[in-house]
């Protein structure tokens, strides 16, 4: 459209609020509101950035809807942005991210690190020092000693596994301690993570100093740089993450652009304490110039206002849009748009942007985050924050593929920094048998073995992928366990593309980086595993094939009662005349050939 037909068509456009659509096609590039729909389309016939001129020139039509109010007429902006995600608008996507520690709601609670806790788990944090973090649940359990295994591998012990030998798990599962007994470690570790920071730190310096005196200075050096790790574990926004005389819900927002890309970071506080966390990313489709949004009345929208200003009143029409409001929401800075600020408050929600104390180092802490490099500039890194673990430079998939338990083979393949590495790849033939689990629990265990003794030339993955769901994820665990091999383990399931750990399984998002990285490492095994298969099944056949008087049915039949061909040729001739289509004379002949 030229600047004629914008003016022609700005015409026919009431002098009232709503949403107007600049289309080409069906397809629709920009979605804006106004306040006077006529003033606020006429703008467009002198756009002021290079960016708009283009998306103007492209467009064929404008397409519009009235509402009754401005509040009507964001809300409906918000929603059609998240429907049609037209290319020039800012668009929200979640890219949840930040290590938290969990206390799990079980009857005998287990520690663990993760960005996504499980239902009714007590969660703590988020905090920005992975690395920190794990350090203090390492002296957490080294004093408390609770348990970090799985509640699948709970509740099927019968008798304590490596971590108690180690002293980091007082074994409630076998009975080694009491439930009350553990219950007051639990406690205990609760009162520390609230605050209290003496409940880990007097006992770490009493150790620290006993090693000291005993001349064992390695000791004692490891206990300082543990107790450092404590002391400054709350210093992390540790008066800001908690202050139980706040009964709010409060959420606080952070914005940070790099080029078309924007995150913005949530903190959830409830009752004075961060319960949830999330980063979101956004497309700001519109980068050219760089100019900001013009605030007066009447200009356009501007696509290309790539502000962290202009980021935060995108996300707040669209993530509020369909969600409860907060008492508060705490912002790093204004949002460019001050009818979002009007909305948020006709609606009851208290809006600032502290200056200062406890909800300044909120907003502080959420703009680190929301800083924090993610999602699709390093869908390895995403992965790594998603599951709570190290980045994943190397991954491992494995599948199992056979035929109702003939020709059993297993593929073991390679992705490192998220592309195939070939020269990696493996395969190995199973034992003859129709059952998943035990099928991947032999292909595990193949690999951890030669892992563990040595006999593998390839460096330790950083991550497992199993092709299935809490099965074979549970045969694979299985195998890491016997073999004392530890690596970090989680299946994909494909009918649902759901992604199963050892806490629990989630659905990702569809358009998840970190999703489709561990979607290209399971095909690919499952590719490896299949095409290996048809090999050794084609060898199977051809040998079968060479025996006269065995066509293709009755190769099938003897596979399916047999398992392989090694049982075939060592049953006896009444066995082999037990299946249709073999007499005596067939018989005695895959007896002679085989």
């Amino acid at each position: 459209m030229d600047a004629d037909a914008v003016r022609e068509r700005a015409a026919d456009l009431p002098t009232e609020p709503g949403v107007y659509q600049f289309q080409a096609g069906e397809t629709t590039l920009y979605v804006g509101k106004a306040v006077d729909l006529r003033d606020r389309v006429r703008s467009y016939t002198d756009p002021r950035s290079g960016r708009i001129r283009g998306m103007v020139a492209r467009a064929d039509r404008i397409e519009f809807a009235v509402t009754d109010t401005e509040t009507q007429a964001l809300l409906l902006e918000a929603n059609l942005i998240k429907r049609l995600r037209p290319r020039f608008n800012v668009r929200l996507k979640d890219d949840k991210s930040y290590p938290l520690i969990a206390v799990t709601d079980h009857p005998v609670p287990r520690i663990e690190v993760t960005r996504d806790p499980e239902e009714g788990a007590v969660a703590y944090g988020p905090f920005t020092d992975k690395g920190r973090v794990d350090a203090v649940v390492k002296a957490i359990r080294d004093e408390y000693r609770l348990r970090g295994c799985s509640d699948h591998k709970y509740a099927n012990r019968d008798r304590p596994c490596l971590d108690y030998e180690m002293g980091i798990c007082s074994a409630p599962c076998t009975g080694e301690i009491s439930p009350e007994e553990y219950a007051e470690d639990v406690a205990a570790v609760h009162r520390f993570l609230e605050g209290e920071t003496g409940v880990l730190a007097d006992p770490l310096r009493r150790r620290m100093e006993a090693a000291a005196e005993d001349a064992e200075f390695e000791r004692a050096a490891n206990l300082r740089d543990r107790l450092e790790a404590v002391e400054a574990f709350h210093g992390e926004g540790g008066e800001a993450v908690s202050d139980r005389s706040d009964d709010r819900t409060v959420d606080v927002l952070a914005a940070a652009v790099e080029g078309d890309t924007a995150r913005v970071a949530r903190l959830h506080s409830e009752r004075g304490q961060l319960v949830d966390r999330s980063r979101h990313r956004l497309d700001a489709a519109a980068v050219g110039d760089g100019e900001a949004a013009d605030p007066t009345e009447g200009a356009p929208a501007d696509p290309d206002a790539n502000t962290p200003a202009a980021v935060l009143s995108a996300f707040l029409t669209q993530y509020y849009a369909e969600r409860e409001f907060p008492d508060a929401v705490l912002l790093a800075e204004r949002p460019a748009d001050p009818d979002v600020v009007d909305w948020l408050e006709a609606e009851g929600v208290a809006v600032r942007v502290p200056g200062a104390g406890r909800e300044a180092k909120l907003v502080e802490l959420a703009l680190k985050n929301a800083r924090k490099r993610g999602g699709r500039d390093d869908p390895v890194g995403a992965l790594g924050e998603r599951l709570g673990i190290d980045r994943p430079a190397r991954i491992e998939g494995f599948d199992v593929s056979h035929a109702q338990g003939t020709a059993v083979v297993g593929s073991d393949v390679c992705f490192v920094d998220g592309s195939a590495e070939t020269a990696d790849y493996r395969r190995k033939k199973l034992t003859d048998r129709n059952d998943d689990y035990a099928n991947m629990r032999e292909l595990v265990r193949w690999r951890a073995e030669r892992a563990v003794e040595g006999r593998d030339d390839r460096p330790d993955p950083n991550l497992l992928l199993i092709d299935g769901g809490e099965g074979q994820l549970g045969a694979a665990r299985d195998a890491l366990a016997e073999t004392g091999w530890d690596v970090p383990v989680v299946a994909l399931a494909k009918a649902e593309e759901l992604v199963v750990t050892p806490t629990g399984t989630r659905r990702w998002d569809d358009d998840a980086p970190e999703l489709h990285l561990l979607q290209r490492v399971r095909d690919e095994a499952h590719r490896f595993a299949v095409s290996y298969h048809q090999t050794v099944r084609d060898e199977v056949a051809t040998v079968l094939d060479d025996v006269p008087g065995v066509g293709p049915e009755t190769r099938r039949r003897l596979l399916r009662r047999f398992g392989s061909v090694e049982n075939v040729r060592d049953a006896s001739r009444a066995d082999l005349t037990d299946v249709d289509g073999v007499g005596d004379a067939t018989a005695e002949t895959i007896r002679e050939r085989l």
